[in-house]
C-alpha cells in the first residue's frame, strides 16, 4: 500500500489494475490507493465509486452481477491517504443480494454506496434507446479531445437543439488499453471500469442551462462544481476499453444543483447502462 505521508502519483502514472486492487483489512473491510487528477487535490468521484463497487463485489458469489448502484458523495476525498471501504451485507436472497459500502478517510466518511446484485435470468430482452442519427463517431477529427493522459479517451459531442432537446451533450468514452493487457476479458474489470467512466460524463451537461455557460475551457474558472449523488444501472455486459456513447441530458438547475441523466451505448448501438447524477453548481463569485 502507498505511504499516507507520500504524495499520491498522478493518474496518468497509475496502473488501472492497481487502482482497482483492494487490500483486505479484516472482515468485509478493504483499503485502496488514491491518485492525483488534473484539477488538483480532490479525488475523482468515479474512482471511489469503482473501488466501492469492487469492495461490494468481493463479498458476493461469482454468479451475482451488479445491476444497480446508488451513491452519495459526503466529503471531498483527499489525495494524501488511502481509502478504507467497509462493506455491510444487508441481504442475501435466492435471486438478489444487497450491499452497503462506506468509504472513509481520516476526516470521516467520503462516500456511501448501495449496490444490488442479481443472478442471470433468461427473460425477455427489449431495448428502446438507439444511437442518434448522424452522430459523429469517435474517430471524427472535428471532435474536441478531453482525454485524461494515458487512461481515459474522451471526445465531446454537442447535440444541442437536436430532436427539440436544447441541453443535450455527450461524450464518446473508453478506457485506453491499446494492447488489451489492462482489462483483458475479465467482465468484473470491465464493469468496474464502466463505473469509473460513468462519472466522467455528466458535469458539462449539468452546466449547460446556466446563463454563463460558454461550453469551452473558460467554464472551469467560472463555476464551483462537485458530484452530490450518482447512480448507475447496468443493463448488459460491456467492454470499457471500447468506445461508448454517453448521451447526457440536463433536467435544469435549482438551488445550486443540476440534474443530469444519460444513456450509455456501445458502437454497435447496444444499450449497456443508464446513469443519473445531481451536481453542485455555483458561480465562484458566490462562494463564501
Amino acid at each position: 500500500m502507498s505511504d499516507p505521508s507520500t504524495a499520491a502519483p498522478k493518474i496518468k502514472d497509475v496502473d488501472f489494475g492497481d487502482l482497482l486492487y483492494l487490500e483486505p483489512h479484516g472482515p468485509d473491510t478493504y483499503v485502496g490507493i488514491v491518485a492525483r487528477y488534473p484539477w488538483g487535490n480532490r479525488l475523482f468521484g468515479g474512482q471511489v465509486v469503482a473501488q466501492a463497487l469492487a469492495a461490494a463485489m468481493a463479498t458476493v458469489q461469482s454468479d451475482r452481477r451488479p445491476h444497480s448502484l446508488h451513491s452519495y458523495f459526503i466529503r471531498p476525498g483527499s489525495t494524501t491517504e488511502p481509502i478504507r471501504f467497509e462493506v455491510e451485507r444487508l441481504r442475501d436472497g435466492r435471486s438478489f443480494c444487497t450491499r452497503q459500502v462506506v468509504a472513509r478517510q481520516s476526516g470521516g466518511a467520503i462516500l456511501n454506496v448501495s449496490v444490488s446484485f442479481q443472478v442471470d435470468e433468461d427473460e425477455a430482452d427489449a431495448q428502446i434507446v438507439t444511437l442518434p442519427e448522424g452522430l459523429a463517431l469517435p474517430d471524427d477529427p472535428t471532435l474536441e479531445n478531453y482525454s485524461w493522459g494515458n487512461l481515459i479517451d474522451r471526445r465531446a459531442v454537442d447535440l444541442q437543439g437536436q430532436d427539440g432537446e436544447p441541453w443535450r451533450l455527450g461524450y464518446w468514452l473508453r478506457i485506453i488499453d491499446e494492447d488489451g493487457a489492462l482489462l483483458g476479458d475479465d467482465p468484473i474489470k470491465h464493469t468496474l471500469a464502466m463505473a469509473f467512466l460513468s462519472d466522467a460524463a455528466p458535469s458539462r451537461a449539468a452546466r449547460s442551462p446556466h446563463p454563463d455557460f460558454a461550453n469551452d475551457t473558460s467554464d472551469r474558472f467560472k463555476f464551483q462544481g462537485a458530484s452530490l449523488d450518482h447512480s448507475v444501472w447496468f443493463h448488459r455486459p460491456c467492454r470499457a476499453d471500447q468506445w461508448h456513447w454517453f448521451d447526457t441530458r440536463s433536467h435544469g438547475l435549482s438551488g445550486g444543483r443540476g440534474l443530469v441523466t444519460g444513456d450509455v451505448l456501445n458502437l454497435d448501438g447496444t444499450h449497456v447502462a443508464t446513469i443519473a447524477q445531481e451536481v453542485l453548481l455555483r458561480r465562484i463569485r458566490d462562494r463564501v
